[in-house]
């Protein structure tokens, strides 16, 4: 038997990938979803599906909203395929992954890439020490275990720096310092886009109640930040920074770093589809086209990984997606519909001027110190990376064949952009001209258990009773 095939194919099951599948599905495409996580939601909506009222209430309106999300998605006829990696995929859309200890492969008529966003790296000096963290990594722990960091202090920048601290408080333990490393002038600058912003103003006025319960609740906020640097021998034990004109330090054990997300691109760069660099927000994304399509035949791509908008954005980029996936597959679909989705999506996105001008990442971010660990995996230096530059290696694939930067588990995805930005600094070029790692299968490391049971010409087998709606 050959490899099972799909019309239509979602890796990620976040909200641009189910609200995807749920639309395609109920145009009649037979739709599979696969998805790293044992539940659907993605980051941002993790954990909604066990979620008591009471964590419900501590996270908010917002991600509450996620269970309908994923209600809908449950009672559709897509095939759902959790706890599966997608490790390589073809030329040809042969899709390889593991899933329950075994490899497999199917064969999708089209693919939608829907994996969202990752933080960006924020390599200051001691950033690999334990206790250290990101703010990311706080909310999975509060919406997967409920579990809350005491004694914590938030440092850098970012919307999602401010929710977390809400979040926090909601929960009990009160963050015990915010550092915003934003430079000076930056809040000014955004005002000039305030009126295009003005169309979603929900989300200023959301920003600026969460400020303004974290001040009340007494936090102390340390503004334009600069030098951050944390201290410790075996494990962090404090944080140091300039601010106000004063040399400021902060013991703790329990530091989140948080300067931002970007798309996520691993699987983008794998399908060989171009990438364009994004000089505001200091970042690859893919080059789609008004449907979605990236330069690789029928692979597509919706939500935070093509560019970050949010979740709402998200989940009607994945809704608008499926119609125009739907249509290029022959099927007949509402182009009221359509307008209505693209106008949605339009509104929303007219707040991210404002905001990429604000929260674009700080200078001293992207050029870290020589002596600052860049890739963790193997233990690369700044300095180290600028000194290949000199000997004369070109970009980041020369870079990783000469300090094995890029070539730990992470396979790139937490130094990546940092190792493209200090190569470009240094040869005086732009990221794009410097380019970025080549990415190789596989993405992320499997077992070669896995590999030996790897069945490419028998049925991938139908998803487990539970998973997939009847």
């Amino acid at each position: 038997m050959s490899a099972r095939s799909v019309d239509l194919l979602v890796i990620g099951a976040g909200p641009a990938g189910i609200a995807a599948a749920t639309e395609a599905a109920g145009l009649g495409l037979s739709v599979s979803v696969m998805d790293e996580q044992s539940r659907p939601g993605g980051q941002i909506y993790r954990g909604i599906e066990t979620a008591s009222p009471k964590r419900l209430a501590v996270l908010g309106k917002d991600y509450a909203a996620g269970r309908s999300l994923t209600e809908s998605f449950r009672s559709s006829a897509a095939e759902y395929l959790p706890d599966t990696l997608v490790w390589n995929i073809g030329s040809d859309r042969s899709v390889d992954f593991s899933r329950g200890g075994r490899a497999q492969q199917m064969n999708p008529s089209a693919i939608l890439v829907a994996t969202g966003a990752l933080e960006r790296p924020m390599p200051i000096p001691g950033w690999t020490l334990p206790g250290v963290t990101t703010a990311g990594a706080l909310q999975i722990l509060l919406k997967s275990s409920g579990i809350v960091r005491d004694n914590c202090v938030l440092a850098g920048a970012g919307p999602l720096l401010w929710l977390v601290a809400t979040q926090m408080i909601a929960a009990g333990a009160r963050p015990a310092a915010i550092v915003e490393n934003l430079p000076r002038g930056r809040i000014v600058a955004g005002l000039r886009h305030l009126p295009g912003a003005l169309r979603a103003r929900e989300y200023l006025f959301k920003g600026l109640a969460m400020i303004a319960r974290v001040k009340a609740a007494g936090v102390p906020v340390y503004a334009n930040a600069t030098g951050l640097a944390i201290e410790g021998s075996t494990q962090a034990e404090a944080i140091t920074f300039s601010s106000g004109g004063r040399q400021h330090r902060i013991e703790t054990d329990a530091i989140a770093l948080h300067q931002g997300v970007v798309p996520n691109q691993q699987i983008t760069r794998l399908v060989g589809a171009e990438h364009r660099w994004d000089a505001a927000q200091a970042c690859f994304h893919p080059v789609l086209d008004a449907r979605f399509r990236t330069s690789a035949d029928s692979i597509y791509v919706a939500g935070d990984g093509a560019a970050i908008n949010g979740a709402r954005p998200a989940a009607l980029q994945g809704r608008l997606a499926a119609l125009l996936i739907a249509e290029d597959q022959g099927r007949r679909v509402g182009t009221e519909r359509i307008r209505r989705l693209q106008a949605g999506i339009a509104r929303d996105k007219s707040v991210r001027p404002m905001l990429e001008t604000i929260y674009a990442p700080a200078p001293e971010i992207l050029a870290p110190a020589d002596s600052t660990l860049i890739c963790r995996c193997e233990e690369v230096t700044a300095g180290e990376i600028r000194s290949v530059v000199d000997l004369g290696a070109p970009g980041p694939n020369q870079i990783k064949s000469m300090l094995r930067a890029g070539m730990g588990p992470c396979q790139g995805r937490v130094c990546g952009l940092a190792v493209a930005q200090i190569i470009a600094d240094r040869k005086g070029e732009t990221p794009e001209e410097t380019g970025y790692y080549r990415i190789r299968p596989p993405i992320k490391p499997i077992t070669l258990a896995e590999l030996a049971a790897y069945a490419p010409d028998e049925d991938a087998p139908r998803a487990a009773s539970g998973d997939a709606a009847a």
